[in-house]
């Protein structure tokens, strides 16, 4: 059923929010591996690696959060233990969909 919702209906391309949270202060997070992050990534993004995200958390500031990486499982999985620390997060999955 949740298959055939999706196809039915239109995703939503979250970029333009992505942008407004990024100029009203949010952190965009890259969570990467530092070799993917050093090869290229968004202007102004930090890298915590997703696997780093709980023991990083003192270095990712307090509120909104912009999270991507290559696919959208890595941060998938980092904006879900964001969440539980208190974040208030946007997963854009790829740094493609930051336009």
């Amino acid at each position: 059923m949740a298959s055939l919702l999706r196809r039915l209906l239109p995703r939503r391309d979250p970029s333009p929010s992505a942008r407004a949270w990024v100029s009203r202060g949010a952190t965009l997070l890259d969570v990467r591996s530092a070799r993917e992050f050093a090869a290229g990534h968004l202007e102004g993004a930090r890298n915590v690696p997703h696997d780093e995200v709980t023991a990083r958390l003192s270095e990712i500031p307090p509120g909104r959060v912009v999270v991507y990486c290559k696919s959208g499982v890595r941060s998938a999985l980092a904006a879900r233990q964001l969440r539980a620390a208190g974040y208030e997060v946007l997963d854009i999955r790829r740094a493609s969909r930051f336009r």
